[in-house]
């Protein structure tokens, strides 16, 4: 068995390998100065952004952010493990892989999980055998002909039967004695209780075999033919399976050479092969459980947009939801879900067969975005209308913890059709709930038309107590005033009078700041916040009327006009 690879060797192996050659055999490249280019090959994109660069023999893409040296390029795309990916490009480059030995341990651990590879790789076989030779195969091929099924298709995901019987498996691997603790593992057999020996897990079904990327087989799943419970069974968890990091259908998609715009997610096995003979081989299966971390990375190295399509039943809305609760904190503004629910009593096999491609595709054009599909759940979910207050109350206590789950992009655009339900702002939304959304528009903020005084002094000073204080713009100042210091040919008054106005229409210091950093003013906001203020109180009140006081000295220098409404503010008239 194969030891551990010497790091010396992988640095020599990258030293000689010519990072543009090994990627250039699978993606059409084109020379861009130095580097060279290409529409990525682990999204789907029309603008080329991955980028090869011979210098540093790396590649990396600013669109989903896939990166790395040959080795990690063959075990992406051509979805080769680490050790079979150093192996094809020591071969390319004439080198032989000096393996370290095992220790005894190590060396027994690795036989062990090659023999439950191998062990499921002739499972596989003698299923597959089985439905094409077996008496008993004909109600199951009845069954695949009746769902529609191609012989190619049913080739394509290697679809087997498990005949009836207690020992159907002892045919296969012979003397079963010499697998029965194997076949235990993998969950092929099951051991009798109280009794020595064990008998099939799988009887009198088609079997659906479960393969990784690499396309070895780590599991099954068998679909009973008769009356018996349940009618789905799936491999236990074993040391080579783990449902949570596997997708059904990926291996099959890739040896389809399958370059799609998204994924659908489904279900169940039959929604993924009844998909694929329909015109949709982009479709997989989560294998019975809720969406995880690892299915998620998973996908979106794939593409760049995901559509789920669970039951419309209770469970399946909870299974949507599972997935919301994982994608908002994790999706960026350039990849995005949707959420297909089929009208009741249907599922993607059943639809797809009653109204064809153009029927589902009909389904899938429709399913709503992400944010769409919180609003209106939530929406839905309400005893009363959103219309009265107790309805508005509710929405508001429901759609606060996802926005404080959803991260950058994201959290905008579920605030803004948040806000959108509600009839109010985006930054009003935040506001009410207390929650700062640094990339929700501040609508109904004048664009600033004035160019931050190039020098800290009065106006700045000013600005930081009326931002600290929002209520002194509303107390001291009027809309005349607003007109009277835009025109005022004194450095800052635009800025003051922009940012009176804004405060003199209910904003608050965060929707100040946001509307600032918007148009360009991120300068500006750092001195302001970076200005300190006296403790609130008396010193504070009088530093700011000081500071009144010299502004309007310095508009009646540099003006005629008539100024007696600010001085009348001074006096507090």
């Amino acid at each position: 068995m194969a030891g551990q690879i010497p790091r010396a060797f992988i640095e020599q192996l990258l030293a000689q390998t010519d990072i543009v050659q090994v990627i250039g055999q699978r993606v059409p490249l084109k020379k861009a100065g130095r580097n060279y280019v290409a529409c990525c090959p682990f999204h789907s994109e029309k603008t080329p952004s991955f980028n090869v660069i011979p210098s540093k023999q790396f590649y990396h893409c600013f669109g989903c952010g896939a990166s790395g040296d040959a080795i990690k390029f063959l075990q992406e795309y051509d979805g080769l493990s680490f050790t079979d990916a150093v192996e094809a490009l020591a071969q390319q480059v004439g080198l032989q892989v000096p393996y370290q030995k095992l220790t005894p341990e190590q060396a027994q651990r690795q036989k062990a999980q090659a023999t439950l590879y191998d062990l499921m790789a002739h499972a596989a076989r003698f299923y597959r055998q089985q439905l094409r030779d077996h008496p008993d195969a004909e109600a199951a091929k009845a069954y695949l002909r009746q769902r529609g099924l191609t012989p190619e298709i049913a080739k394509r995901y290697y679809l087997g039967f498990a005949p009836p019987g207690w020992s159907s498996l002892d045919r296969a691997f012979t003397p079963i004695t010499d697998y029965e603790e194997a076949l235990e593992t993998v969950g092929l057999r099951i051991r009798k209780e109280g009794k020595q020996g064990t008998y099939d897990r799988f009887r009198n079904r088609i079997m659906f075999p479960i393969r990784d990327v690499r396309g070895r087989v780590l599991g099954f799943g068998g679909r009973v033919l008769g009356d018996e419970k349940p009618k789905y069974l799936n491999s236990p968890e074993s040391p080579i399976f783990h449902k949570g990091q596997v997708l059904y259908g990926l291996y099959e998609m890739h040896q389809a050479r399958v370059k799609a715009d998204l994924i659908i997610v489904v279900e169940g096995y039959m929604d993924v092969i009844a998909l694929a003979q329909h015109g949709f081989p982009n479709a997989v299966a989560t294998l019975g459980t809720a969406v995880t971390e690892a299915h998620l990375d998973r996908l979106y190295r794939e593409v760049n947009t995901v559509v789920f399509s669970f039951d419309g039943d209770a469970a399946g809305r909870k299974a949507a939801w599972k997935a919301v609760e994982l994608l908002l904190p994790r999706l960026n503004e350039r990849q995005s879900a949707r959420f297909l629910f089929l009208p009741p009593g249907e599922d993607p096999d059943s639809w797809v067969r009653k109204q064809g491609k153009a029927g589902f595709q009909q389904q899938l054009d429709s399913a709503p975005p992400l944010v769409d599909f919180v609003v209106e759940q939530i929406v839905a979910a309400l005893p009363v209308p959103l219309s009265e207050q107790e309805g508005r109350r509710l929405f508001l206590a429901e759609i606060k913890p996802w926005l404080q789950r959803a991260k950058g992009w994201y959290q905008s655009a579920l605030a803004e059709q948040a806000a959108g339900a509600l009839g109010i702002p985006a930054w009003r939304l935040g506001r009410e709930l207390g929650i700062y959304l640094p990339y929700a528009r501040s609508e109904g903020v004048k664009k600033p038309q004035w160019q931050a005084p190039p020098v800290v002094g009065l106006a700045h000073r000013l600005a930081r107590h009326l931002l600290a204080e929002p209520a002194r713009a509303r107390a001291w100042f009027s809309a005349d005033d607003v007109a009277l210091l835009r025109a005022a040919p004194v450095e800052g008054a635009p800025m003051l009078a922009w940012l009176i106005e804004t405060l003199l229409n209910d904003a608050d210091e965060a929707t100040v700041v946001q509307a600032l950093r918007e148009h360009g003013q991120e300068a500006l906001v750092t001195i302001l916040q970076r200005l300190e203020l006296p403790p609130p109180g008396e010193n504070r009140d009088a530093e700011f009327q000081a500071l009144l006081q010299r502004l309007i000295e310095a508009i009646e220098l540099a003006t005629t006009d008539d100024i007696s409404a600010i001085a009348a503010l001074k006096r507090g008239e």
